[in-house]
């Protein structure tokens, strides 16, 4: 005979994870809470248990997936790299193909939600915009720590840099996701590559 054990841990992170499937896919005010409940396989009362509306739920969703999946993705691999060009250029070939798709097809999570929800919502912005001064951050600092060990350019501003190497991720997949085609990504990604590689001290340029 076999024991169920009832954990709100699980039930409340099969929440989050069904949440931020259908929030990526529909968008937030499109997402459906019956679909939802039924890809976490809980009951309408085990969602209220944890979340007491739809809103707080897509604050959750936020604030705990889409916030760990941008740390893991672009700002960890940073922490570990002794090269932060080398460490932004191995992002992209990190991301599995399969991925990739779904990023083409339904766009970048935490974009999708900005320019969503960001104008009518000032928790959702507020919430996306320290996730974004984040990654920003996570840049910046590296290649700060570039230029202290003479693997980046010092004549460069490193907020800037991390502000337009976001800007043009977001940009490209954005422009991805409207044509629904991946290859729209490759010029984009080899412009970003050609910038990255202009950042190593190798030549004079003139400062910014």
């Amino acid at each position: 005979m076999s024991t169920l054990t009832y954990s709100p841990e699980k039930t409340r992170n099969d929440l989050l994870n069904a949440a931020f499937e259908e929030i990526w896919r529909s968008g937030f005010r499109a997402a459906s809470l019956d679909a939802i409940l039924g890809k976490a396989g809980v009951t309408k009362g085990a969602l209220y248990h944890h979340f007491r509306n739809k809103k707080e739920l897509g604050y959750a969703v936020v604030e705990e997936v889409v916030r760990q999946k941008v740390r893991k993705q672009w700002i960890d691999p940073l922490w570990e790299a002794d090269n932060p060009i080398d460490a932004l250029l191995s992002i992209r070939k990190n991301i599995p193909e399969e991925e990739w798709k779904d990023i083409c097809r339904y766009g970048c999570h935490l974009n999708n939600l900005a320019q969503e929800m960001s104008p009518i919502d000032e928790g959702f912005r507020r919430r996306l915009n320290e996730i974004f001064q984040e990654w920003a951050k996570g840049i910046a600092d590296a290649l700060r720590r570039g230029q202290e060990y003479g693997s980046v350019r010092d004549n460069i501003n490193p907020n800037h840099a991390a502000t337009f190497m976001i800007a043009v991720c977001e940009g490209a997949v954005s422009m991805a996701k409207n044509a629904q085609a991946q290859d729209v990504l490759d010029p984009c990604w080899q412009g970003l590559t050609y910038y990255l590689e202009a950042l190593r001290p190798r030549r004079s340029f003139r400062s910014e």
